[in-house]
């Protein structure tokens, strides 16, 4: 699993190629990844809500850090990549 920060700025290499890797948004497992602070729990659960009119969600789960000061654990990350094909993030303020 590749876990990408868009805020530095950088661009996938050249030689990769989503097709064969993609996700499928319609079936495969979804992490639903919030940073801890006010409401970012209830802006996935809104944002799963919403995806139910297109697909099922009972392989759309919810994580969230313990404090939005300190970074994730490796074991969440492990957990993540292990069982989870895509992530949405819940990081801004």
């Amino acid at each position: 699993m590749r876990i990408v920060n868009p805020s530095f700025g950088r661009e996938a290499p050249s030689t990769e190629r989503a097709g064969a890797n993609s996700v499928n948004w319609s079936e495969d497992p979804i992490i639903l990844f919030a940073n801890a602070k006010p409401n970012a729990k209830e802006l996935l659960e809104g944002i799963r809500d919403k995806m139910s009119a297109y697909r099922a969600t009972d392989n759309i789960d919810y994580m969230t850090k313990d404090s939005p000061a300190q970074p994730a654990t490796d074991a969440m990350y492990d957990e993540m990549a292990g069982n989870y094909r895509a992530a949405l993030l819940a990081i801004a303020d």
